[in-house]
């Protein structure tokens, strides 16, 4: 009789095991990391303050990186041919979101993956360039945050020739690499016509290109010039900064990152502020939401940013009437 309860209790502890068993493995097996795939037009130190921003954006939703989500980076170092590759790299590696910056590598990404949802940051104007149907309802696997506005170029001209109103001639420095900037020098056109300004264009597309570029502008020898966003030629912000300070040259550019690396002025929306709503995209996206359905946000603020320690380099003296104006006066 006693081996028979024994033999019966020895049943009952197996039954149990076998019972518990799955249901153990199952409680034991951790939650699915979400993967982030980063396509970068630049390189880790050009955008660390960048990806900061982003990683602080996410720390914020509750996400660190490491523990409870991965980002798979892949850097292009501002070769734009290199990008469609990386981008078919991180398709491959199936993540579940892929983060963007600037046009050019929103429209790898775009030929890259019909499904993975894409969040763009820094690009123009994503109607013009096919990548979504409108921005109120981007209608793909495309969504993010523009750079653009139609005004931000004729109103860096009409700042340049307030703070030199004998202004007649400006330069104008450009990646013509960028399809990006197409738009733009249509733009930057139409506001000089309007300010009777003549425009000297000056191309840069590849680190070598810079001597030649920087020859021609010295000889030109414009009163002042601008430059048109884009991501390789912002890498490359210390060695345009140098340039323009050297030759006694005001200069206006697209990011405060110019102006805090030494340059003159800037009027732009602030990238970190970009790359921090980034990360509500992803968040969004990662718990359903699709990009489809999430509208384009465009800049509604712009930074006036004045170096006057550079003003002071120039013997330039800035009018009141943009100071007063001013977000930032850099001393």
């Amino acid at each position: 009789m006693h081996s028979h309860w024994k033999r019966a209790g020895e049943m009952l502890i197996v039954a149990l095991a076998l019972l518990a068993g799955p249901l153990g493995a199952t409680a034991q097996q951790p939650a699915k990391v979400p993967r982030v795939g980063y396509l970068g037009s630049s390189s880790p130190a050009v955008d660390a303050d960048l990806i900061g921003a982003f990683r602080q954006g996410l720390r914020d939703l509750g996400y660190i990186e490491g523990q409870n989500l991965v980002i798979e980076y892949r850097w292009a170092e501002g070769r734009y041919e290199r990008l469609p590759e990386f981008a078919a790299e991180l398709v491959r590696l199936k993540v579940d979101v892929l983060l963007t910056a600037g046009t050019p590598g929103a429209l790898a990404a775009k030929r890259a993956t019909p499904t993975i949802p894409i969040v763009m940051v820094r690009v123009g104007d994503p109607v013009a360039y096919g990548l979504v149907a409108s921005l109120a309802r981007p209608g793909a696997n495309l969504t993010g945050l523009s750079t653009d506005s139609t005004e931000v170029d004729g109103k860096r001209l009409e700042l340049l020739k307030e703070i030199l109103p004998s202004l007649s001639r400006v330069g104008v420095l450009l990646n013509p690499a960028n399809p990006n900037t197409a738009l733009h020098w249509k733009q930057v056109q139409a506001a000089a016509e309007a300010l009777h300004l003549k425009l000297e264009r000056v191309e840069v597309k590849r680190a070598e290109d810079f001597d030649a570029a920087f020859a021609a502008l010295a000889r030109q020898r414009p009163r002042a010039f601008l430059m048109l966003g884009d991501l390789f030629l912002f890498a490359h912000r210390a060695r345009i900064v140098t340039f323009a300070t050297r030759q006694r040259l005001p200069a206006m550019y697209p990011t405060r990152e110019f102006v805090d690396a030494g340059g003159l002025i800037s009027y732009a929306a602030s990238s970190s502020d970009m790359y921090r709503r980034a990360a509500t995209y992803v968040d969004k996206i990662l718990k359903g939401a699709k990009p489809a359905d999430l509208p384009v946000e465009q800049p509604t603020r712009f930074e006036l940013v004045v170096n006057m320690k550079t003003a002071k380099a120039l013997g330039l003296t800035i009018p009141p009437s943009v100071l007063v104006r001013a977000d930032q006066v850099i001393q």
